[in-house]
This record gives structure tokens, sequence and C-alpha cells, in this order.
């Protein structure tokens, strides 16, 4: 009896990564594949409901016709959301990685630290006003995240600008910094997520590395983009994508979405808000996913 070939160990990362994705894919397979298609079909068609449910008529691409030259804020409320999503995405992950990384220090207080850079994650993420909308309290907490991000009166731009351009630096870098001064807050409350993600990454780095690197004389900057940076470039990868996905997640184009469909009842041009906004978010991720994976280090 000829016993079969032990498999290779490309073939058992690729077969733990089948395994790994299969809940995703049956699920895919048994709860949305049916709504992908139902709402291709409802973006080239005109729906209309009746007394039996609904009919369809088949109008082909008029509807995408419709979004992108009759209609008068579609392409300009997502091409905002795009410019959002660019601009803020390497706030987040500098961000993100600058704190992990300072968290990730021994010091004393540093739970205390850690609680307070937390904090208004907690209160904008609008979980606490949600628990109960009828607690005047929860109300209140909510407002205040709210109020904390518009009325924020610390470091502005203002007296930064002058600053920055009697520095010498260009007038297109200035405005980026100052808006990202503007957003500070804003950024904080969307990089939660992705500061709990490096900090397991830096935690997972084995410290001989660094034990090694310091016998061998490394300075810690050195160290961290000798040891670091490498190690972690998985996880910038990670972090990029939620990024992405939670910039899109809600804003204009998904307001547009819902009223087109629940408000104007033009469930038509609605599925095909939603294909173009699915379709520019997938050539982001896409083009975003190729380039980071040129440069990331898997230490296998």
């Amino acid at each position: 009896m000829i016993k079969p070939k032990p498999l290779t160990l490309e073939r058992k990362k690729a077969l733990f990564g089948f395994l790994f994705v299969a809940p995703w894919l049956i699920g895919f397979l048994l709860l949305m594949a049916v709504p992908f298609y139902r709402s291709l079909r409802f973006s080239l068609s005109k729906l209309t409901i009746d007394s039996d449910g609904y009919s369809l008529e088949w109008v082909g691409l008029r509807n995408y016709r419709y979004i992108f030259m009759q209609d008068a804020w579609f392409v300009r409320v997502l091409t905002d959301a795009v410019v959002t999503m660019a601009t803020n995405l390497p706030l987040i992950i500098f961000f993100s990685l600058f704190t992990a990384t300072l968290l990730s220090q021994k010091f004393r207080g540093r739970m205390l630290a850690r609680a307070i850079i937390f904090l208004p994650v907690v209160l904008a993420s609008g979980i606490i006003a949600q628990l109960d909308s009828g607690n005047y309290l929860a109300q209140i907490i909510g407002q205040v995240g709210q109020d904390m991000e518009s009325n924020y009166s610390g470091l502005r731009s203002i007296e930064l600008r002058p600053l920055l351009l009697e520095a010498g630096m260009s007038r297109d870098v200035v405005d980026y910094l100052s808006g990202a001064v503007d957003r500070i807050y804003q950024i904080i409350t969307l990089s939660g997520v992705q500061i709990l993600i490096f900090l397991a990454g830096l935690q997972s780095i084995s410290p001989s590395l660094y034990e090694a690197a310091k016998i061998e004389g490394a300075t810690g900057y050195e160290a961290f983009w000798k040891i670091t940076f490498p190690m972690i470039t998985p996880l910038i990868l990670t972090n990029t994508i939620y990024t992405i996905i939670d910039s899109f997640y809600n804003n204009g184009v998904t307001g547009m979405i819902q009223d087109a469909a629940f408000v104007q009842l033009n469930f038509g041009v609605s599925s095909a808000m939603s294909w173009a906004y699915f379709i520019t978010i997938s050539i982001i991720l896409s083009v975003s996913a190729y380039l980071i994976t040129r440069r990331v280090h898997y230490n296998d």
C-alpha cells in the first residue's frame, strides 16, 4: 500500500488558511449571496411596489447614468468621503502606532495612561448613549462626547500655522498639519481599535531581539526601525484595511443610499448607489493592500 506523501509546510499553511475563512465563506453563501444578486438586479431595473409585492422592469444602466450624470450630489458626496478617508488614514495609523509604542513601555501609571487614552474612544462611540435611549444620564454622556469633538479648544491651528510658515514649510504641508490639529479629537476617537491591535503586536515581539540589539550597541531609534517596525508591518496592513472600511461605514454616502431607498422609495437608484459605493471601496482596498503588501515583512 502506497502511503500518501506528507503535506509540505506551504500546503499546511494553505489548508489552515482555507479552514480559517471557511465559516465566512459558508455564511456568505447562505446569507449574503442572494441579497447581493437581488441588489444587482435592482440596480439594473426599475422596482415598482404593487399589491402582489413588487415587479421589476429592466432599464439597464439607466440608474447608474442617473447617479453619475444627473444627480447633483452623489459624485460630490462620494468624492468628499474618499478625500476624508485619504486625509485621515495616515494620521490615524501614525497616531495609533505612536500611542501603542508609548503605552507598551514599562512605567509607573501605565494602566492609568491607557485608561485616559481610551476614554475619548468610549465617550464618542455612542455605545453608552445607546444602552438606554430613555436614560437621561446616558443622553448627557453622549452629548458630552459630541460637544468635546465640536468645541475642542486645546492647541488650535491658528497658533500653529504662523510657526510652521515661518519655519519654511510649504503651504500645502502646513494646511495638512493644521487640519490634523483641528481634528485631533476625531483622530483619537477613530484610533481605539488600531491602538489595541498595535499593542498586541508590540507585546508579541520577543524581548531577546531587543536584548541582542542592545548588546550590539543599537540605540532605541535603530531598534525601532530595524526590529519593531518590520515586525509590525503585517499589523500596519491590517489596521490600514480596518481604517478604510471603518471610515466608509457611516458617512454622507450611506445616508444618501438610505434616503433613496426608504424615503424616496427609489430602490433601483439606491441599489445603483450601493454598488458604485461598493466598487469604489473595493478598488481602494485592493490598491492599498497591494502597495502595502510589497513592504510587509513576515517572520516565518
